[in-house]
């Protein structure tokens, strides 16, 4: 697999490649004065797909609301599946519980 390195912005976490080429992102939105983001939208390149990196930029997500004392509201139909499916995983960091 080819050197991939996730980069945070303001309002995403976007996976890129040695060539800079942007291969994956999952968007939030913040709300209420910045404590909850509210998760909008997860992708991954079509040449990435099955290799668990949706996953993966969810978990950095969730390490990076850990570390900002933030919760998360799921609208993106992966993360809501996610939060459903991982409650274990997941209810700590859900803005909806």
């Amino acid at each position: 697999m080819e050197n991939l390195t996730m980069k945070n912005t303001d309002d995403e976490i976007i996976l890129v490649d040695d060539s800079g080429e942007q291969l994956g992102e999952i968007s939030f939105n913040p709300i209420r004065e910045g404590s909850v983001w509210v998760v909008t939208h997860t992708g991954v390149s079509p040449k990435l797909r099955g290799r668990g990196i949706a996953g993966k930029l969810l978990d950095a997500l969730v390490e990076r609301a850990e570390g900002e004392d933030v919760k998360l509201k799921a609208l993106c139909p992966y993360v809501v599946k996610k939060f459903q499916e991982e409650p274990d995983n997941y209810d700590h960091i859900n803005a909806d519980k």
